[in-house]
């Protein structure tokens, strides 16, 4: 059925609900370029300014989905899950929670990002270590999950084209904060990536997307609700991005924070949502309580099984694994620059957004998607919203093989770091949790 684009258009203009087939015919058109992007814009304003049912956002996901290609993983043997971060600044957790949950016996099949302006990606991460490959054949891919029970690949250019076209347009025209937008690319993703069990980490706070507690709340539900109407198991973790994830920002140093997570140490804040999230993933793809699922996840920690997994995962993919038990082998970078307290007191917030930025500035992140990445470059945080500092206190050290712009990251780091003489409450590092 042929539609007119200027109807749909007006319609959703005027607050009316756009059919299964109207969506279909608007994502197929725009993903083949017979709708260009002045109309591909004046319907996403609409949607942003008067929202979208459940079945209409629902109804793009699923447009959006097939758009390309889908994953299919019936040759997997055995219970398969995915996790998903809405992403932010020291986010490292797939590097934990993956081969947590794989190491309890689930099959994880992940596809990931790039990072792009101040928050990291899982793909920049993995190629900080020499050899490693993120793009593999569909058939190697699904072999080495079969063998070992984890791969992490990129995303290929082949799945959810049409998320890829209309995220470009909508980060251009100011309509990236719609939540039924927001839903339909991240759960488009999701079910191409044809996992039957999802884990969802939404984060809120100065370094995410959504600022409030519950504006994230929202935007979790919303996806939770379309992963059911599609008979996946679903889950998702809303948590704190005020202040950054763990201590180390940058590529080949998030990768050294999580192998000390995987030995059983590392930061608290870093080690209770990466096991919440593998507990989640093992409970719902193994059909188990979710204490016995964070039993068994904390085990693989102590038992060094976990950190096998990931061991072999880089084995696999051609990366040089001595580096998963030498860590301190990873590159170093040229510039090391001690950041100290300007005053004494308390660190009572920390803007995660800014930091991240002053990351950026080092080397460790893009400004825009061809940018050159220095996998040595980033921020280790020696302290952290609610410690106590005396003036000249080191706070922080930059690592950068760019001497020009130490002097700018650390005014940007300053920037982001306010202080009090008298300690702010604690911060809550998980706001809530939505169970199947």
């Amino acid at each position: 059925m042929d539609f007119d684009i200027y109807d749909i258009i007006r319609k959703k203009r005027d607050g009316g609900e756009l059919t299964e087939e109207e969506i279909r015919y608007f994502v197929s058109r725009y993903t083949d370029g017979h709708i260009p992007d002045p109309q591909a814009a004046a319907l996403l304003m609409a949607i942003c300014i008067n929202g979208m049912t459940p079945e209409e956002t629902t109804a793009l996901t699923l447009a959006m989905t097939y758009s390309g290609d889908v994953m299919d993983l019936s040759s997997v043997n055995g219970p398969t899950a995915d996790k998903h971060s809405t992403g932010g600044v020291g986010d490292k957790t797939t590097l934990v929670a993956a081969p947590v949950a794989a190491a309890c016996g689930v099959k994880v099949a992940k596809m990931t990002g790039r990072g792009l302006g101040h928050t990291g990606g899982t793909v920049d991460k993995l190629e900080s270590i020499p050899g490693f490959l993120t793009e593999l054949p569909p058939d190697v891919f699904l072999a080495q999950v079969n063998k070992i029970g984890l791969s992490i690949i990129g995303q290929t250019g082949r799945l959810t084209p049409a998320d890829k076209k209309l995220y470009s347009l909508r980060n251009s025209t100011g309509t990236v904060e719609s939540i039924p937008l927001i839903a339909s690319s991240i759960m488009s993703k999701k079910f191409a990536g044809g996992s039957q069990s999802i884990v969802l980490d939404v984060k809120y706070g100065s370094g995410a997307f959504m600022k409030t507690p519950k504006a994230a709340l929202e935007l979790a539900e919303t996806m939770v609700a379309i992963g059911r109407r599609e008979n996946r198991r679903m889950t998702a973790v809303v948590s704190n991005m005020d202040t950054p994830l763990g201590n180390c920002i940058g590529n080949n140093l998030e990768v050294i924070e999580a192998i000390e997570i995987l030995n059983d140490r590392g930061p608290a804040d870093l080690r209770e949502i990466c096991l919440t999230l593998a507990a989640l993933m093992v409970s719902s793809a193994l059909e188990i309580p979710y204490d016995d699922a964070f039993a068994k996840a904390e085990q693989t920690l102590k038992d060094g099984s976990a950190l096998g997994k990931l061991r072999d995962m880089v084995k696999a993919q051609l990366g040089d694994s001595t580096l998963i038990d030498y860590p301190e082998r990873f590159a170093s970078c040229r510039f090391l620059h001690e950041v100290r307290a300007s005053e004494e007191g308390y660190i009572s917030s920390m803007n995660s957004e800014k930091i991240g930025a002053a990351s950026m500035l080092l080397g460790a992140g893009r400004r825009f998607p061809d940018d050159a990445i220095d996998f040595s470059a980033g921020i280790v945080l020696k302290k952290k919203t609610g410690d106590k500092v005396d003036i000249g206190e080191p706070i922080a050290s930059l690592h950068s093989s760019r001497d020009k712009t130490l002097h700018e990251a650390e005014n940007l780091l300053n920037e982001a770091i306010t202080y009090s003489k008298k300690a702010p409450p604690k911060e809550k590092h998980i706001y809530n949790i939505i169970h199947e």
